[in-house]
C-alpha cells in the first residue's frame, strides 16, 4: 500500500488481547507494558523486558482509555502508578525507535536522503519505503512517487529524520530492499497511530 492508507505491520501470527478494547490484535499493532520497580507501568517499545506482558492497541484513544479507566491495575491485578505522560512517553519512544531503524538502514547502505538521490532510487526501482517529512513542502514533495508494492511514511518531522541521516534536517529519504524495511514499516505504523497528523497518507500515489 502506498500514500493511499497507512502501512501494515507484520503479522507473524503471535496475537495478544488489548485490555481496551478486547480485541485480539497482532504484536506488531500492540504496545506491551510490564510492571517495573515501584509497581510503575512502563512502557516495553521492543517487548524485551521481563515480567508479564499487559498490550494495548497501538493508538492514542485505547491508550487513553486504559489510563483514564485505570484498566492496568486491573489487568496487573494490583495496584499501579500510571505515569500522567504515559501517551507521551510511548510516542516518544516509538519516534525514537523509528529513528534508530532508519539510521541503521542507513549505515548497512539501505537507505539514502536528498531529493536527487531518492529520485535516482525510484528511477532503479530499488526503493521499498519512501519516507518524506509531515513539515517539508507539498510541491516538493509531489514530485517523488511511490512505487508499486512499497510503502509511504510522511509522518515523521524534517527534524527527526535528520537525527536519522545525521543531519540538521531531511525531507526526503527512502529505504531499499533489506531486513530492515519491514521493521521500519512496522514501527512506522505504530507511530502513525499516536499522531494527529495523517501523515501525508491521503495523497495522491505516484
Amino acid at each position: 500500500m502506498g500514500r493511499g492508507g497507512a502501512a501494515r505491520a507484520r503479522d507473524d501470527g503471535t496475537v495478544r488481547k488489548c485490555i481496551a478494547t478486547g480485541e485480539l490484535l497482532p504484536k506488531g499493532r500492540l504496545i506491551r507494558f510490564v510492571v517495573g520497580p515501584q509497581a510503575r507501568i512502563v512502557p516495553d517499545i521492543t517487548g524485551k523486558l521481563p515480567g508479564r506482558g499487559i498490550w494495548v492497541s497501538a493508538a492514542r484513544q485505547a491508550l487513553e482509555k486504559a489510563v483514564a479507566k485505570k484498566l492496568f491495575a486491573r489487568a496487573a491485578k494490583q495496584a499501579v502508578q500510571v505515569p500522567d505522560d504515559l501517551v507521551e512517553q510511548v510516542e516518544a519512544l516509538l519516534t525514537k525507535r523509528l529513528i534508530e531503524l532508519i539510521a541503521l538502514a542507513r549505515k548497512s547502505g539501505q537507505a539514502v536522503a536528498g531529493f536527487e538521490k531518492v529520485k535516482d532510487w525510484l528511477g532503479r526501482e530499488d526503493v521499498k519505503v519512501l519516507l518524506q517529512s509531515s513539515d517539508g513542502s507539498e510541491r516538493g514533495k509531489g514530485k517523488l512517487w511511490t512505487p508499486q508494492g512499497a510503502r509511504y511514511v510522511g509522518w515523521l518531522t524534517s527534524d527527526e529524520l535528520g537525527q536519522a541521516f545525521g543531519r540538521e534536517t531531511v525531507v526526503h529519504a527512502a529505504i531499499g530492499a533489506g531486513g530492515l524495511a519491514p521493521r521500519v514499516v512496522e514501527e512506522a505504523a505504530r507511530l502513525k497511530a499516536l499522531r494527529d497528523s495523517d501523515g501525508g497518507t491521503t495523497r495522491r500515489k505516484g
